[in-house]
């Protein structure tokens, strides 16, 4: 590899001026002289950086530090101006479309969310998440001239390259371009596109510090189920950027080649996914004479399954008997992954998330007769607001590359 050596004094001040900006960022404020033993570079070229990150309005000096009690003239703190600009952190689901505004310290200033109903079209998906934009923008004080960067997770197989979703069974009128042209179009900034899983591991291992493993699997599970893989510390997409697609995986049944499942599942979420968890939970509660669950199911309509969800947290005998069933299944393919990936750690994300210590159990009793040692099991710490952080943290490291000439290094263990 080729060593990297400032040739020139320009580029010499830009890399000083990029160490700068990285150790100010990671504090709230700091001395000159704190800084520039901090970076390993003489108080003038640290000024030097510092007067040319003020003119760009990144950095700002605060007045002298009188309060110190070291001799010697007072301390010039300085402080790095988060407030200068704004990023987008966006996820679509079937269910739901939510926002988070981020200034640039990634510090979260503002969410949003909004309910999805079923059979909208894709223009009025894009519109519904504009105007959850807008709502969100005017609640932070800011417009679309503050914004820096946007990223956006979607569910289906995503080209991000070109911001392209190539297949999207569960909303079919967002394939193509159209998110990313709109969302161009309308907020006069970059976009990125990507998987909302891939997304949402990033987002679990950069806000969970506990999370930070080299080597995991995050599965989203809820009606559809897919996985983010981490291997050697960084994300894996495969060779066709669809790697962890594991809601096509056939464990179950033997059926002709290309067989559809109901609204594009593959045969693995057909097992395990929301709509057959809410089939087993009225099932179970019909033959309990559950009435009261039966009732809170058919009063949830759309949200069938978030109301089967919610009475497993309550403890009802019934769905608790739905999750178990379908988790016994579920361990067939944490069998799978572990056998071929062999992960530390594996994350349960998503909707299911929300069911926590009694669905983690019943995953790790239906493991116990594996001849293999299983990953251990933990479920999302941010749970359905995972992909809005993933997105962040891509908007971020964009702007670190592009505008302030970051290398990417650190970003999971220095924030």
């Amino acid at each position: 590899m080729e060593q990297v050596v400032a040739a020139g004094t320009q580029f010499m001040r830009e890399v000083n001026t990029a160490a700068v900006l990285r150790k100010l960022r990671a504090e709230s404020s700091m001395s000159v002289s704190a800084l520039a033993k901090a970076v390993g570079l003489s108080r003038q070229a640290v000024t030097r950086s510092l007067n040319a990150l003020a003119t760009e309005g990144l950095v700002e000096f605060g007045p002298l530090d009188r309060d110190s009690t070291r001799a010697g003239r007072p301390a010039q703190l300085v402080r790095f101006r988060a407030e200068a600009g704004h990023v987008l952190g966006l996820s679509i689901s079937p269910q739901d479309a939510r926002v988070a505004v981020a200034d640039l310290a990634g510090t979260v200033t503002v969410t949003d969310m909004v309910q999805l109903g079923a059979g909208r079209g894709g223009e009025q998906v894009v519109e519904t998440l504009l105007s959850t934009v807008d709502r969100a923008l005017r609640r932070a004080g800011i417009t679309t001239g503050d914004l820096w960067f946007a990223s956006v997770g979607t569910p289906g197989i995503v080209d991000p390259s070109c911001g392209v979703i190539k297949l999207i069974p569960s909303m079919p009128g967002l394939t193509g371009d159209l998110l990313a042209r709109r969302l161009k179009e309308t907020l006069g900034c970059p976009v990125y596109l990507d998987n909302d899983v891939k997304l949402a591991t990033q987002g679990e291992r950069w806000r969970d510090a506990e999370q930070r493993e080299d080597s995991l699997v995050m599965i989203h599970w809820g009606e559809r189920v897919g996985a983010g893989i981490v291997l050697n510390g960084e994300l894996y997409r495969g060779a066709s950027n669809d790697a962890g697609d594991v809601g096509f995986l056939d464990l179950f049944t033997e059926e002709p080649a290309g067989s559809r499942h109901p609204q594009g599942l593959g045969p693995f979420e057909d097992r395990v996914g929301g709509t057959e968890i809410v089939r087993l939970a009225a099932a179970a509660a019909g033959r309990a004479g559950d009435g009261a669950l039966l009732a809170r199911i058919e009063a949830a309509g759309e949200q069938a399954l978030e109301a089967v969800l919610d009475a497993v947290v309550d403890g009802s005998p019934a769905a608790l008997e739905a999750i178990d069933v379908v988790a016994r299944r579920f361990a067939k393919g944490i069998a799978v992954i572990r056998a071929i990936l062999d992960p530390r750690l594996m994350v349960i994300g998503g909707p299911l998330a929300r069911c926590g210590e009694p669905l983690l159990a019943a995953l790790r009793r239906h493991l116990s007769g594996q001849p293999l040692e299983q990953p251990a099991l933990e479920v999302s710490a941010l749970q359905e607001d995972a992909v809005v952080h993933g997105a962040l943290l891509h908007s971020l490291d964009e702007i670190e590359r592009t505008r302030f000439g970051l290398v990417r290094s650190g970003r999971l263990e220095g924030r």
